[in-house]
């Protein structure tokens, strides 16, 4: 299958590209250089030119505090660069995939969220993906909708390398214990990635590493800190001591019922993934 891959030097792109290559799949791998999806002129002469049988979108703005201040670039890249792609795909008969995230939420739910709730985002960030996901979806006929949560690998800024970071140079570190949701190896969403791309079973899916009802950030990082058997003692704080920019969900645990109905697919034990990344820096 021939597939464009856009954001391919991101954090989920870095592990989805040689995943798909690996597969036998024909990639045309592009970042902003080479294709800026906030400019329809590009995406559509470069899908004319190329003729990909699927779109797979991992580029994105993800820098949630910074959004509160760019909100413009922001919507650039999570609104009007899927609706050019969604477009492209639509004229050009294409499959799209792109990824969302649990911050379409508000939080205030008592137990995970499933597919069919509604959103409320309470940042800029989420409000962005959220509008992403609804061009998606009334423009393009044949889409894969991903939302996905806390997401590390080896590509790009995350949690688990920053508190890894932290660790080996602070004895404590505070990490907020009452925000809720579980974290994801980009790796895996790549195993997910080609293992659906050619279902045709298009829709709204939820996919992160198991949790079990969700983890917090605290217990993500005693967790990390546990497993690279490092010394730095970790910290409970509670938002309210540890303000940021962006408001976040106290609760954004992603169900993955559906998902798992509709692929077979029992997804990986959070605690078994991040011990796997680890051993990857080492």
């Amino acid at each position: 299958m021939k597939i464009l891959v856009t954001g391919a030097k991101g954090l989920l792109g870095t592990d989805l590209v040689p995943v798909l290559k690996a597969s036998g799949h024909e990639i045309l791998a592009t970042d902003i250089e080479e294709l800026d999806i906030t400019d329809l002129d590009q995406v559509m002469a470069l899908i004319s030119a190329e003729k990909p049988e699927i779109i797979i979108n991992c580029a994105a703005y993800t820098q949630v505090d910074k959004a509160e201040e760019e909100k413009d670039k922001a919507f650039a890249v999570n609104w009007l660069g899927v609706q050019n792609l969604a477009l492209a795909c639509s004229f050009h008969g294409i499959t799209l995939c792109h990824f969302s995230t649990d911050y379409v939420f508000d939080g205030e739910k008592e137990g995970p969220y499933t597919p069919f709730d509604f959103p409320s985002p309470l940042n800029t960030y989420g409000w962005s993906k959220w509008m992403g996901e609804e061009c998606l979806q009334r423009i393009c006929p044949d889409y894969f909708l991903l939302r996905t949560s806390w997401l590390y690998g080896q590509g790009g800024v995350n949690f688990v390398d920053t508190i890894l970071n932290k660790a080996k140079n602070e004895a404590e570190i505070k990490v907020v214990s009452d925000q809720r949701g579980s974290p994801t190896w980009s790796r895996n969403l790549a195993q997910f990635v080609l293992r659906i791309i050619s279902s045709k079973k298009y829709g709204l899916y939820h996919v992160t590493d198991e949790t079990g009802g969700g983890i917090s950030w605290f217990e993500l990082a005693v967790e990390i800190v546990r497993l690279a058997g490092l010394p730095a003692k970790i910290m409970p704080v509670t938002s309210d001591e540890f303000p940021r920019p962006a408001r976040r969900p106290k609760n954004s645990v992603l169900d993955l019922s559906w998902t798992k109905i509709a692929f077979n697919y029992q997804f990986p034990n959070w605690r078994d993934s991040l011990q796997s990344y680890l051993s990857t820096k080492t």
